[in-house]
C-alpha cells in the first residue's frame, strides 16, 4: 500500500469517526474509524521510513587526470614545437 492508500484510510476513518451519526447493530462505526486512522498512520510511518532508506545519496566520483591534455592541431604535432 502506498502513501495515497494510507491517506485514504486516514480520511475514511476520520469521516466514520467524526462526521457520521449512523448506528448499526453489532458494529461501532466510531471504533472502526479509529482503527482505520491508526492503520493509516502506521502505514504512513512505515512508508516514510522505507522511502527514507531508499534515498541514499552517493557523492559523485571525480576522475583525476595525470597528464594535462594539449590541444591537437591536426598535423601530428601535439606539443606546439613540431616534435
Amino acid at each position: 500500500m502506498g502513501l495515497g492508500g494510507c491517506i485514504i484510510l486516514i480520511a475514511v476513518g476520520a469521516i466514520l469517526t467524526f462526521a457520521t451519526d449512523w448506528h448499526m447493530q453489532g458494529v461501532d462505526l466510531h471504533v472502526v474509524g479509529v482503527i482505520l486512522m491508526a492503520v493509516g498512520l502506521i502505514g504512513t510511518a512505515t512508508f516514510s521510513s522505507i522511502a527514507g532508506r531508499r534515498r541514499v545519496v552517493v557523492p559523485p566520483t571525480h576522475v583525476v587526470d595525470e597528464e594535462p591534455h594539449h590541444p591537437h592541431r591536426g598535423d601530428g604535432c601535439t606539443d606546439g614545437y613540431g616534435v
